[in-house]
C-alpha cells in the first residue's frame, strides 16, 4: 500500500487549480499547493480530449504507477494534482516518472525530502570501497 492518499473531492481539485503553483510538460501537469495534513496527497485528472475509457484508464494506470515510486521521496504536506496529456497514451511509466520528478523538484516538492530523507536514514559513507559506518 503506498503511503500517500489519493484526493477524491472536487473542492480539494479545484483548490490545486486554483490556489496552487503549475509546472507543464510534453507528458504531463503538475499542479501542487501545501497542506494542513502533513501527509502526501495525490490526484489524477484524465479528459476525454485522450479518448475513450480504455486509453484514459491506461493514462492513470501509468500515473499512479509512476506515483507510486516517487512518494516516498516526497515531502509531506502537499496536495498535488497530475494531469495526463496525449502524450502519456504512448509513454511508459519510466518516462513519466521521470518528468515527475523532473516537475516536483521545479515546484519545490522533492527538495524538501531528499534532506530530510538523507538525514533520517542515518547511514554515512566514507568513501569509496570502504564499508558504510551507520
Amino acid at each position: 500500500m503506498p503511503d500517500f492518499i489519493t484526493l477524491k473531492l472536487n473542492s480539494d481539485f479545484r483548490r490545486v487549480y486554483g490556489r496552487g503553483k503549475s509546472c507543464a510538460g510534453p507528458v504531463l501537469v503538475t499542479y501542487c499547493l501545501r497542506n494542513r495534513e502533513g501527509v502526501c496527497r495525490f490526484g489524477i485528472t484524465t479528459s476525454k480530449k485522450l479518448g475513450g475509457a480504455v486509453q484514459r484508464n491506461r493514462c492513470r494506470r501509468v500515473i499512479k504507477e509512476a506515483a507510486y515510486h516517487i512518494a516516498p521521496l516526497c515531502a509531506g504536506g502537499w496536495d498535488v494534482v497530475f494531469v495526463a496529456r496525449v502524450k502519456t497514451l504512448h509513454v511508459k511509466s519510466t518516462a513519466v516518472e521521470r518528468e515527475m520528478k523532473g516537475q516536483l523538484k521545479r515546484l519545490g516538492v522533492l527538495e524538501a525530502a531528499s534532506g530530510k530523507q538523507q538525514a533520517a536514514s542515518g547511514r554515512q559513507f566514507s568513501g569509496p570501497g570502504q564499508k558504510e559506518s551507520v
